[in-house]
């Protein structure tokens, strides 16, 4: 930091939470997180949204962690623009609704004829509903 930069601003907890709820919050942010981080070894395991998810719990707990994932290079700019557009990146879209047709593809494949159609109809589900974002 040079001396003409002013310091980083001291983030708090919005008021009126609780100490035992931003325990809470941290603690669901931090396995939010840890499931996100492993989801980048796992191929079938989102990543994005799980860190979505961990910044929203930090922004109620712990700032300071949730202005860490904000400020990611990578990750940050698929937070920032769910949260302010709602919006999915193309590439994005493309390997979810892939990896979910797969998926309902297996499921109809290796299931029995009930339990079959189950992965494939939450694919379908699934698949329309992140097409239709942004």
């Amino acid at each position: 930091m040079t001396p003409a930069e002013p310091p980083p601003p001291v983030l708090t907890p919005p008021a009126g939470v609780s100490t035992a709820r931003r325990r809470l919050f941290n603690a669901l942010g931090i396995t939010s997180f840890v499931v996100g981080s492993i989801g980048i070894a796992l191929p079938l395991l989102p990543t994005v949204p799980f860190y979505i998810l961990a910044a929203f719990l930090f922004g109620k707990g712990n700032p300071a962690f949730e202005r860490r994932l904000l400020d990611h290079p990578h990750f940050g700019p698929h937070i920032r623009a769910w949260r302010e557009r709602g919006a999915i990146s193309r590439r994005g879209k493309i390997a979810a609704i892939v990896m979910l047709a797969g998926s309902g593809v297996m499921g109809l494949i290796f299931l029995p004829a009930p339990w079959a159609y189950v992965p494939a109809g939450v694919a379908l589900l699934s698949g329309t509903w992140i097409a239709t974002r942004p």
